[in-house]
């Protein structure tokens, strides 16, 4: 177990409070704040508790310059927004400009640094960077699971100075749901994958074999990668040609294992010659060699649905089409109602993966999902059983 926020004595200490802000921004406005709504609980709880609020993210890749287009300041104005109280902004995360701010906050108030990723050393870890950090506060709490599995000066390095540094409410959220997901999931535990690729699902497929998952159901493009495999012709749709052994030994391991590996069983298709007026769903064995599949068909829906029906575990990461396309969006649209049906059932249904989570949203469930997980590659290291950095850095209770 790690050191929890709740573990500390926050009264007039400099909280160093590492969260995940990186959020789309069009036209200086935050355009979904899913992520900065994640870390509320834990910022509300600092501020209750008296403590002098420093706030600290990346946002997009500026690459160690500064970037206007990059830079935190709407964040500030929204998150004040969302607090009903000021957010103040230092245009800086270390030296003068962050120090006078530090300096000038009361208990209760609340600071947001500028981007992180302004400075080249953040993302090398660099110990002085690190240190600088550090001298801003008395206290650590990383709350930014979505970069947990960076080894960044914010998110690594800077717990080497300081007293404490602990897991925030939302860290602690996502370690409890996914940590019982691989050490000790209800049966029937049912996953659900999707996306373009294999290549980076196959460490997360292969630890949900050797837990013991009871189906696994694949959707996306990676599903064709699996057809090809056992060679169905598939046309034009996305494939891994150098994944094609590698989808074979997994179908072979989840034998093996008495894992129900479930692929689509039709499929919307486009012909490539003619995009725009060739939509149509076919059964997966007649796709023909000009045909591009860009979605699941409601068949494979209705499939994937009934694998669902007495699940005491699901997981779902990952889309099953073409989902930010206008009429491929279906499938996955299809998914997140059947995942909300079996948490209504009373399921734990964790979702993660940007897709998935937009899709939750879109289909008007979200709030019927027992956990919405807020990282992407760091919940997929995780259920792979890989240690993530930002909490390996944490100090155990």
């Amino acid at each position: 177990m790690k050191l929890s926020i709740k573990d500390l004595d926050l009264k007039g200490r400099r909280v160093f409070i590492r969260v995940d802000f990186n959020v789309p921004i069009k036209d200086g406005k935050v355009e979904d704040d899913t992520r900065i709504r994640g870390t509320l609980p834990t910022i509300q709880y600092s501020v209750e508790h008296g403590a002098r609020v420093i706030l600290a993210s990346h946002l997009g890749r500026p690459k160690g310059e500064r970037v206007e287009k990059y830079s935190l300041r709407p964040v500030a104005e929204h998150l004040s927004n969302l607090l009903s109280k000021p957010v103040r902004f230092a245009e800086d995360c270390i030296g003068e400009e962050a120090k006078t701010n530090v300096d000038a906050l009361e208990d209760g108030a609340v600071l947001l640094l500028e981007n992180l990723r302004f400075h080249a050393e953040e993302e090398k870890n660099d110990d002085n960077f690190a240190k600088e950090l550090a001298t801003l506060c008395d206290l650590y709490v990383n709350d930014a699971f979505g970069a947990a599995h960076r080894a960044h000066a914010s998110t690594a390095g800077i717990t080497k100075h300081v007293q404490r540094a602990a897991a925030g409410l939302l860290m602690e959220k996502e370690l409890e749901y996914l940590g019982r997901v691989i050490n000790k999931p209800e049966h029937p535990f049912v996953a659900i994958l999707g996306g373009a690729k294999v290549s980076d699902k196959i460490a997360v497929i292969e630890a949900l074999i050797a837990r013991r998952v009871d189906r696994l159901l694949i959707g996306g493009a990676m599903a064709y990668t699996f057809f090809k495999a056992e060679g169905f012709t598939i046309g034009k749709s996305l494939v891994e040609d150098d994944k094609l052994e590698t989808a074979r030994e997994i179908k072979k391991k989840a034998e093996e294992a008495g894992v129900d590996l479930l692929l689509p069983t039709d499929h919307q298709v486009v012909d490539s010659y003619d995009p725009l007026h060739s939509r149509k769903t076919i059964p997966i064995e007649f796709t023909n060699a000009g045909l591009v599949g860009l979605d699941i068909g409601a068949e494979t829906v209705a499939l994937f649905s009934r694998a669902l029906q007495d699940a005491r575990t699901v997981i779902w990461n990952g889309p099953m089409g073409v989902f930010e396309e206008k009429g491929f969006e279906e499938g996955t649209v299809g998914i997140a109602r059947a995942v909300a049906e079996a948490a209504d059932r009373g399921a734990t249904v964790i979702v993660g993966g940007g897709d998935s989570v937009a899709a939750v949203t879109q289909a008007g469930v979200a709030d019927r999902i027992t956990h919405i997980s807020t990282g992407g590659g760091a919940t997929l290291e995780f259920l792979a059983g890989d240690e993530l950095p930002g909490v390996a850095a944490l100090n155990d209770k």
